[in-house]
């Protein structure tokens, strides 16, 4: 039987317990109610420095916080995770078995996910090899990024051809990241079997287009023409040079560009809109990724969600990045892009590369 002695002992280490706790628990509600303005700074940084003396057993909390933490409080809380990760390995404190759990739950943050990775592998070195290669499909960019740069290295080392195709093909399967994509092109093509980057970036490529519309001297970039106001793929409006109506074209470059110049006609000092739908299976979150060298607006769903009024600045792939929302359903896209009066060969670019991904980074194609 326990004396009191020991009773009390028990207890107290208890409380020690739950305030512990609820110490922590306050300490990560104060960073992630950090304001995207700056809002609550000065709580926020006396909470990481706090924070940063609770030892391993935080570390857990502050990754699970990392999964709903607005982005200044995603760095905090990585600050005060790094702080004590570092302090607990030369405690040989910190949990490679809890680390590994939370890297293989695949509903937590990827950003988290990855830092419970790159700190497992420091106190386990079998992990990166046990678990990359299970990673070609997951929803974390990062470690799928891994994932194929592992399959690369295998495809690269192979000797057989028909190996060779079967290792480039399995990286291809997991690659989202441009660089990875190029490179298994190359070595695919030149086995024989070209990739559709179109079909696997999946770029729009089917839009209505009307135009054009007034845009001398670059004064209607914030001119609503009828097409913001409605879209009626019907309609007939007055435009720059006399009516105007939507027509269909389909894009068949290489690279998924919509080269409005080349399918509808090239013009100065114009605005042309852009219009197409998709349907989706589900509510989900994503990136809305846009190229263009010209000034541009972007309505999703009829709400204006970006736009950029800026000329002739370069066109490159995912120029644009813009975090959004798709729902259940149709989901409606209007694009407004926007050329101007100058003269020179390299600013009669009137074109635009168009796609969404998913938070993984994959496509969310226009067939869905």
């Amino acid at each position: 039987m326990m004396n009191r002695f020991g009773l009390a002992l028990v207890l107290t280490a208890i409380v020690s317990t739950q305030v512990t706790g609820t110490e922590t628990s306050e300490l990560i509600d104060s960073i992630q109610s950090v304001g995207q303005f700056g809002e609550g700074h000065p709580a926020a940084v006396k909470a990481v420095k706090e924070l940063q003396t609770k030892g391993a057993a935080a570390t857990l909390p502050i990754l699970t916080a990392m999964d709903s933490a607005n982005p200044l409080a995603l760095n905090w809380l990585q600050v005060a995770f790094e702080s004590i990760a570092d302090q607990a390995i030369e405690e040989d404190s910190l949990s490679a078995k809890d680390l590994e759990a939370f890297v293989l739950d695949r509903t937590h943050h990827a950003r988290s996910r990855k830092l419970a990775f790159d700190w497992l592998i420091k106190i386990d070195e079998t992990a990166h090899g046990r678990l990359i290669p299970n990673m070609l499909d997951d929803p974390s960019g990062p470690l799928r990024r891994e994932a194929v740069a592992n399959v690369i290295s295998e495809a690269s080392k192979a000797k057989e051809d028909n190996v060779r195709l079967a290792l480039w093909t399995k990286a291809l399967s997991g690659a989202v990241d441009k660089d990875q994509v190029d490179r298994i092109s190359a070595a695919l093509k030149k086995l024989g079997q070209p990739v559709d980057l179109v079909e696997h970036f999946g770029m729009f490529t089917k839009w209505h287009v009307i135009g054009p519309f007034d845009n001398t001297d670059m004064k209607a970039f914030d001119v609503a023409y009828p097409p913001e106001k409605e879209i009626d793929l019907k309609a007939k409006y007055e435009g720059k040079n006399g009516p105007v109506h939507w027509e269909h074209y389909v894009s068949e470059k290489s690279d998924g560009a919509f080269d409005l110049a080349e399918l509808t006609k090239s013009h100065k000092g114009a605005i042309d809109y852009a219009y197409t739908e998709l349907k989706s299976s589900s509510n989900q979150e994503v990136e809305f990724r846009l190229a263009t060298a010209n000034a541009w607006k972007l309505w999703v769903n009829g709400e204006l969600v970006f736009s950029r009024e800026e000329y002739h600045r370069g066109m490159r792939f995912d120029q644009y990045s813009v975090r959004g929302e798709i729902k259940k359903g149709t989901n409606t896209f209007l694009l407004k892009v926007c050329q101007n009066e100058q003269d020179q060969d390299w600013a009669q670019k009137w074109s635009f590369q168009f796609r969404i991904v998913d938070d993984s980074g994959r496509a969310v194609t226009q067939s869905e």
